[in-house]
């Protein structure tokens, strides 16, 4: 069913990758929920349906499209929608804005089943394919060194160096040791040994510890929050929720999209300029935002974590089965999942080592021509520094059809980018992410 033998993997590998990627993204199931909190959403709620949310959307992926890529709610969309949509909207309560969540995953459905999104992959420049799998590579680089604490807020700079002396850092430098020297030694499944050996490390050290349990129940306290398309709607108008919808459609999209090229690329998944069965891999997302929103989540994309079970050797939906089978599993282990995933150091040297791999897409930019090379520079450099694949993709979107139009280029740019362009000079002038 999965064709592992042509993908020249095995149930083994695609186990071991499963838990790589599970390991590197099973805080969401806990940082996800905390923010949703902070708005009046139950933290019981958040989690049950985050994890609902995940393991429908990463299933579609497994069993619908065959790719090693999880889908759960997105970073940076969830707070977003908590502080934008919801706090700094006065009457707006999180039931109202789940309801232009259910709306906006209606319409992610129905775009899914046209040719747009999986003709988007196709229309993407060459050059910024190429940057869009190093950027990303970067980002994930990034949110490793600042989740651990190697790299942290600096009053005139922005970012500088850690406290080299904090048992986080420590742990994470020794983690990172270890992942680098099995890694250089050809060991198998060397990302997830790395990350078993820091947790032992972290358990004997006092780091990791098990004070609140192990176990407890899954619940729903307030069980389906909007099921009616309906009264969504209604609630939509009456809130004039239309720019919320619009910015998530427009970011997820591109999200997906960004996450989705790079970590294909990565596993060397693309046939030419195109991805086979694009178009199942968009469906996804727009499936576990559509269910996310009925149970109480944020919209969920395609995740870069996942580039870290393909480092590790996944490459087929094996590796999202195994993925969703342990976050169903998780549903049951709250107080265990949350004391693993508050421990960053655990996953981060994974995060940092795969983002070393990513970035040597930039080999493929073609850096002889500055109206190549800008555009792919910009979103390089944005990606990290935005935290947000999105805005990257944005930048390098407005500047790419600019300088071939200065170049007298403008033929050989696809009408999609034009529009698309436009689109997010709109959502960063008057929507911002």
């Amino acid at each position: 069913m999965f064709d592992l033998q042509k993908q020249q993997t095995s149930v083994r590998t695609e186990f071991t990758a499963g838990l790589t990627t599970f390991f590197t993204m099973a805080y969401i199931i806990v940082v996800n929920p905390l923010i949703l909190s902070d708005v009046g959403v139950p933290f019981e709620q958040g989690f049950t349906a985050t994890i609902i949310a995940t393991v429908i959307g990463t299933l579609f992926m497994a069993l619908a499209a065959n790719y090693p890529i999880a889908v759960a709610p997105a970073m940076g969309t969830n707070v977003y929608f908590a502080y934008t949509v919801i706090q700094a909207n006065n009457g707006v309560g999180y039931h109202e804005a789940f309801s232009a969540l259910f709306i906006t995953g209606i319409l992610f459905l129905i775009l899914s089943f046209t040719k747009l999104r999986s003709l988007l992959i196709e229309v993407i420049p060459e050059n910024l394919k190429h940057a869009i799998t190093s950027g990303i590579g970067l980002f994930i680089a990034f949110i490793g060194l600042r989740l651990t604490g190697i790299i942290k807020a600096h009053p005139s700079n922005l970012v500088g160096l850690g406290d080299l002396h904090s048992p986080e850092v420590v742990l994470a430098l020794i983690g990172l040791a270890i992942t680098l020297v099995l890694i250089t030694m050809k060991v198998p499944g060397a990302l997830f040994i790395g990350i078993v050996i820091t947790g032992i490390i972290a358990s004997l050290t006092g780091q990791l510890s098990f004070s609140k349990g192990i176990v407890s129940l899954p619940s729903l306290p307030e069980g389906l929050i909007v099921i009616n398309p309906v009264s969504a709607m209604r609630d939509v108008i009456e809130y004039s929720l239309y720019p919320a919808i619009f910015s998530i459609i427009l970011v997820t999209i591109f999200d997906t999209t960004g996450t989705v090229l790079g970590v294909s690329k990565q596993a060397g998944l693309m046939k030419g300029n195109k991805l086979p069965r694009a178009g199942r891999t968009l469906i996804a997302d727009s499936v576990g935002t559509l269910f996310g929103s009925m149970f109480g989540t944020t919209p969920t994309s395609a995740y870069i974590e996942s580039a870290s079970g393909v480092a590790a050797g996944g490459r087929t939906g094996l590796t999202t089965v195994f993925v969703a089978v342990l976050f169903a599993i998780a549903a049951f282990f709250g107080p265990l999942i949350s004391a693993v995933s508050g421990i960053a150091a655990l996953t981060a040297p994974a995060l940092v080592i795969v983002g070393a791999l990513m970035l040597s897409n930039v080999r493929h930019i073609q850096w002889d021509d500055f109206d190549e090379a800008f555009p792919a520079f910009i979103v390089i450099l944005t990606m990290p520094l935005t935290s947000s694949i999105a805005t990257g993709i944005a930048f390098g979107f407005i500047s790419y059809p600019l300088m071939k139009i200065a170049k007298g280029k403008w033929k050989n740019v696809h009408p999609l980018v034009y529009i698309f362009a436009v689109l997010f000079i709109i959502q960063l002038l008057y929507f911002p992410h």
